[in-house]
């Protein structure tokens, strides 16, 4: 069972949901001139699995995912394509605007 980090930040009556996968919260990543974080304090709130995720990201305004498991289950929805998507030293990160 793919197991996720789900965080749900609200600014301004706007929801922002921040998905990571499990095995890589709280690790660093460099990949020429990228620095990423995966931030505990950004991505840990609750564990969530395929299920709620997909729930989740029909409720949110703006999504921000790291790991190539969250990132699959969006394109599955059709909310981002390979286009939208950078590599970080081989994980996949996105960001999803909803307007």
């Amino acid at each position: 069972m793919i197991k996720m980090f789900a965080k749900i930040h609200e600014i301004e009556n706007r929801i922002i949901l921040a998905v990571c996968d499990k095995e890589l919260v709280g690790k660093s990543f460099e990949d020429k001139k990228i620095f990423f974080t995966a931030s505990e304090k950004f991505y840990k709130e609750k564990e969530i699995n395929q299920k709620d995720l997909e729930t989740l990201l029909e409720e949110a305004d703006s999504i921000n995912l790291f790991g190539n498991k969250c990132i699959k289950i969006a394109e599955k929805q059709g909310l981002i394509n390979e286009t939208q998507i950078i590599l970080i030293n081989g994980i996949k990160h996105a960001q999803v605007y909803k307007v």
